[in-house]
């Protein structure tokens, strides 16, 4: 669930951001007692995210706008389909017209793309996982989105688990810790019950963290028989996760490998936006 005070602070930014100095067009032009209503339609196919945003949008910046929401989030929408409904003074509408927009389209381009990867390995023990390369101060909505789209959340914070990648092993081993010296540092450092992840790119590296005891290995920018090498090796031991160069078209062949998760920082990076728009009433 969204927390509703992190919505207001990220709208509150993006508000400062287009209307600290005004909307000069809007206050050239249209009447600030001029009432009229719009309607929010979907243009291409996909998973809704964000509509409660986009009524937090209005709301926040003119409470008085009635938004009525006729598709909530997570639902699957089609061209055509109206998502939701805004009247109220034209003036409002049209200054965070495209600040609710953003919000909208960003975020159900985001759901769609998760669900495409999801409905893509349909049938199969793995589970689909965001990474961290989000975009900044916008984290939480999201990996809410993927949420909707059907995946999973891995660490919304570096707080939420140990996970040793390439530059933690190259910074200790210049200082001469091994591979697993480096696993033992962590576990000594680390408070019971927090979930040891390390980043492995060879089977050998697979196998020696397996032994070492680490809870889940991930597998990064391996090619797929080199995974194969590894499940069999480790898979049973430890959970594996999949991770780097995960496209669309390879997502089915990894998952059949028989890792636990497939980790794709193009969910929340390289996601397209949704194609969303405000038409008001002539």
């Amino acid at each position: 669930m969204l927390i509703d005070s992190r919505i207001e602070e990220i709208i509150d930014c993006a508000l400062a951001e287009d209307l600290a100095l005004g909307d000069v067009t809007t206050g050239a032009l249209i009447s600030g007692e001029q009432l009229g209503g719009g309607s929010i339609m979907v243009k291409e196919e996909g998973i809704l995210a964000g509509v409660e945003v986009a009524k937090h949008v209005f709301q926040r910046l003119d409470p008085e706008l009635k938004v009525d929401i006729l598709f909530e989030d997570g639902s699957k929408v089609k061209p055509g389909d109206v998502v939701a409904r805004v009247e109220g003074k034209i003036a409002s509408i049209l200054e965070v017209e495209r600040l609710a927009l953003n919000f909208l389209q960003r975020l159900s381009g985001i759901a769609s793309e998760t669900n495409r990867y999801v409905e893509a390995v349909k049938g199969l023990p793995v589970r689909i996982t965001d990474t961290r390369k989000t975009t900044p101060g916008l984290r939480s909505l999201e990996k809410y989105a993927v949420r909707l789209g059907g995946g999973e959340n891995h660490r919304m914070s570096l707080a939420d688990g140990i996970l040793i990648k390439d530059n933690h092993l190259a910074a200790l081993g210049s200082q001469g810790l091994t591979f697993r010296e480096v696993i033992e540092k962590a576990r000594q450092n680390t408070s019971i019950g927090q979930k040891i992840e390390v980043e492995a790119k060879t089977v050998s590296e697979a196998m020696e963290a397996a032994d070492a005891g680490v809870d889940i290995v991930m597998l990064d920018n391996m090619g797929l028989e080199d995974m194969r090498q590894a499940v069999r090796a480790i898979h049973g031991r430890v959970l594996v996760e999949a991770s780097g160069g995960v496209t669309l078209d390879r997502v089915r062949a990894i998952a059949e490998i028989g890792v636990d998760f497939i980790s794709v920082g193009a969910l929340t990076h390289s996601a397209k936006a949704l194609d969303i728009s405000l038409e008001l009433e002539s």
